[in-house]
């Protein structure tokens, strides 16, 4: 039985890597509307149209980083279909460097998007679900919820505070039909790794890299599972496993490895 059918999904930073797929992915399962965010019109508009013989969809050009704009766009869909049945926080991006030669505002940035936007949409439409009794909550978050890595340390933060808050919110909605569920890749071949910051310092490391529909279908699973946290690929989560086990030994091939990426 597809359980998918007929549902409505808000996806956030659908225009392009793993929102797209996962915008692509839920058009085959017979869902009944998809709401595409993204900061970015023309490509959302893309999406949209590649969507459009399968499913109902709307667009909205959104910065998840703006409390104020995510409330109205949830106030616009919710005032179209009442209600959201799955919620994929995805937007995020990142910014590699040093702590100490990062600006303050270049942190902020990360933190505001990848964790206050997942905050604001949740709260966005946490309620309309908690009324109805039924819904899923769905952060796309990564393996660096779980490793500090040199360069990195606003997007980790980020992710572990992503995690952190999911694990609470799934104690706090236990027996309301609500559920929560954080999906965490290992790196992913989309546009966050385009930012001037990187340069070509991780290229290397591309050949190591998912494609975005490996996350898109972990994120279908997602929405009908359980389970608090899939990662991606399944056996990355042995990796957890030893650096919560022996993070002794872990920890510092962790730093050294990425210091080489930093420092080059």
């Amino acid at each position: 039985m597809n359980k998918l059918k007929g549902k409505i999904v808000v996806i956030t930073g659908a225009s392009s890597g793993i929102g797209r797929s996962t915008v692509l992915d839920f058009a085959k399962r017979e869902v009944k509307a998809i709401i595409l965010v993204s900061r970015n019109k023309e490509r959302l508009a893309q999406v949209s149209s590649e969507v459009s013989r399968k499913c109902e969809s709307m667009i909205f050009v959104c910065d998840v980083s703006s409390k104020s704009e995510v409330l109205q766009m949830a106030r616009d869909v919710i005032s179209v279909y009442d209600t959201v049945d799955i919620l994929v926080n995805n937007a995020g991006i990142g910014i590699l460097g040093k702590v100490a030669d990062q600006s303050i505002e270049e942190m902020e940035s990360v933190t505001k998007t990848n964790y206050f936007g997942m905050i604001y949409c949740t709260k966005a439409f946490l309620n309309s679900m908690l009324r109805k009794k039924s819904g899923h909550i769905i952060n796309v978050a990564s393996l660096a919820a779980s490793f500090g890595i040199p360069g990195l340390a606003a997007y980790c933060g980020s992710k572990f505070a992503m995690l952190g808050f999911s694990e609470s919110l799934q104690h706090e909605l236990h027996g309301t039909g609500v559920r929560v569920t954080v999906v965490s890749p290992i790196g992913v071949k989309t546009n966050f790794f385009h930012h001037p910051s990187f340069g070509n310092r991780l290229r290397n490391n591309e050949r190591f890299y998912l494609d975005p529909h490996s996350v898109s279908r972990a994120i279908i699973r997602a929405s009908t599972s359980n389970r608090l946290e899939i990662v991606v690929p399944f056996f990355m989560r042995g990796g957890i496993w030893l650096k919560h086990t022996i993070p002794y030994l872990v920890n510092p091939l962790v730093g050294t490895s990425f210091r080489k990426i930093v420092d080059s």
